[in-house]
């Protein structure tokens, strides 16, 4: 039966395998010393016990090809589930306080989400995350970075951290 994923953290997505792969390309230092390790630090207990392994993960997304390769591994996993549709969500601020531009990281989605529609037959749509855990400040200026791109994103969400950071710290 046909599928639509309508919440998916792309960063989330990246399996253990995947992590070690790019660490090693971009000659990244993990904090686990093999795919085993990592793989056995995923039995989460806790929203924060993610978020832990989570921002391990993105560390090792540096070029836009790493954006493309980690959203086409999820993309190929979604069509082989059924999946007909899929809205991303995708954390530009946990990329950019690395020094990672936002181009880049919208660029490399946006291209295995073009890739999916024509050869897997899988349509995906990007929705791009303010973390909670930071500034309202901080989220504007991410904002301002993303409007010249704002025709690849359909829409705009929160995520990360809860406690302590209610939505209405970005009313504005």
């Amino acid at each position: 039966m046909p599928k639509a994923e309508l919440h998916l953290h792309i960063e989330g997505s990246l399996e253990p395998e995947r992590i070690f792969a790019l660490a090693q390309r971009n000659g990244v230092s993990l904090p686990y010393p093999s795919v085993e390790a990592l793989r056995a630090a995923c039995a989460f207990t806790d929203l924060q016990s993610f978020l832990d392994i989570y921002y391990a993960g993105a560390s090792v997304l540096l070029t836009e090809q790493d954006f493309h390769d980690m959203a086409w591994d999820y993309l190929i996993k979604a069509q082989a589930d059924h999946v007909v549709h899929v809205e991303v969500f995708f954390d530009p601020q946990t990329h950019t306080a690395r020094g990672v531009p936002f181009e880049v990281v919208i660029r490399g989605l946006k291209s295995a989400c073009d890739r999916a529609e024509r050869e897997l037959g899988v349509s995906a749509a990007l929705i791009m995350c303010f973390l909670r855990h930071l500034s309202e400040d901080d989220a504007s200026r991410t904002l301002d970075e993303a409007l010249p791109f704002r025709e690849m994103f359909i829409g705009v969400g929160l995520d990360s951290s809860e406690r302590g950071h209610p939505p209405e710290k970005f009313a504005r």
